[in-house]
């Protein structure tokens, strides 16, 4: 636990110190778009707050090379050094649309792209688990239901990435329920060293989330942009399809089925809001006979504003929902038993009225929100 604990201080670390010089070569390549109708800021803020997060990301991977027990992640498999390189790629594209605002197509092509590198390298799904069973993907379903998943998570932690600090938290949340769901798995499998390739990731992508946010917590300054959102979406799927693969794909039988489904129903679960924001989105615009990537200001953050919510507290309520979400799926998978599903089931319940019901109401009369 102490070299993941290192990886996570110097991740984060590394990002927050390397935000500032990111902030001042926004400026330089003019990555500081003016405000438009459907931005919840009044002020310009630069963008490129990914290239820190990248930078945090590397420097901590190259250190946990180096780690005497974290090394055997980087010389038994080639995952870690697949995912370092489609990182950068990703991060790539993500600068360039941040810089020069790429088209939806150019950008759904890198998306394509890097997501194919993980599969040229090996990190792909290699089956999918089954009540009773196990379905075994071949070269070709693997290689694109691993590229729908990558690139399914890019764009939905995108669309997300609306309000301040929204993004960078709902994903360092449900990254730490992965990682300890990651770290719970080895040792309950009697893994001698309980180090791996998708809980290595998962405790980076934390360290870079918590690097970014003191500066990204509104107000804002600095977004991470799409080549920050692109760069977790990316980092959260490939570290799940890297955990199946460490997985056995035999003899998956009723009370071990939810723990080998996890891996890919948990990163799903983080982003879900996010997804069905997405999905909503795109049809919505469809039916009005517009681009499914023609943006617009009816985002579920856009609409958490309307109802009354502050930038804070909307922010908040997604945060908590991540944890809820992903939290709660490792503890089912995990612990099980009526005691934790009926506690879930008030939390849920009573997040669902707090979301909804209308910040006044919910306080008491004659002390009004100042958050």
């Amino acid at each position: 636990m102490r070299e993941y604990l290192l990886t996570f201080f110097i991740a984060a670390s590394v990002t927050y110190l390397v935000v500032g010089l990111a902030g001042r070569f926004a400026y330089w390549v003019g990555a500081v778009p003016p405000t438009r109708d459907r931005d919840v800021h009044r002020e310009p803020v630069p963008r490129l707050g990914g290239i820190a997060m990248l930078v945090g990301m590397l420097v901590a991977m190259l250190v946990a090379s180096y780690l005497p027990r974290m090394r055997d992640v980087f010389t038994e498999s080639s995952d870690a050094w697949a995912l370092i390189l489609a990182a950068v790629v990703i991060c790539l594209i993500g600068v360039a649309d941040d810089i020069w605002e790429l088209s939806a197509l150019a950008k759904f092509a890198g998306q394509v792209v890097a997501a194919g590198l993980l599969v040229a390298l090996g990190v792909q799904l290699l089956y999918l688990p089954l009540p009773g069973g196990t379905f075994v993907l071949d070269q070709t379903q693997g290689a694109l239901m691993t590229v729908v998943l990558v690139v399914g998570a890019t764009n939905a932690v995108n669309f997300v990435d609306g309000l301040d600090g929204l993004a960078a938290g709902v994903v360092g949340i449900g990254a730490a329920a992965f990682f300890a769901y990651a770290y719970l798995l080895s040792v309950e499998n009697n893994n001698s060293s309980y180090m791996t390739t998708s809980a290595l990731v998962s405790i980076v992508v934390v360290g870079i989330c918590a690097g970014l946010l003191p500066h990204n917590a509104h107000p804002a300054k600095i977004f991470m942009g799409d080549s920050g959102a692109m760069l977790i979406g990316l980092l959260l799927a490939a570290g799940s399809i890297s955990l199946t693969g460490r997985l056995p794909s035999q003899d998956v039988d009723t009370s071990s089925f939810l723990l080998t489904l996890l891996p890919l129903v948990l990163p799903l679960a983080v982003i879900l809001l996010p997804f069905l924001d997405m999905m909503l989105a795109v049809v919505r615009r469809t039916r009005a006979g517009k681009s499914p990537f023609a943006p617009d200001k009816m985002h579920l953050h856009h609409r958490l504003l309307e109802i009354g919510h502050s930038q804070w507290r909307a922010v908040a309520i997604m945060w908590v929902w991540a944890a809820l979400v992903s939290g709660g799926l490792v503890v089912i998978a995990l612990v099980g038993g009526w005691t934790t599903y009926v506690l879930l089931a008030l939390a849920v319940v009573v997040m669902i009225g707090f979301t909804t019901g209308h910040p006044r109401r919910l306080l008491r009369r004659g002390h009004p929100s100042t958050v």
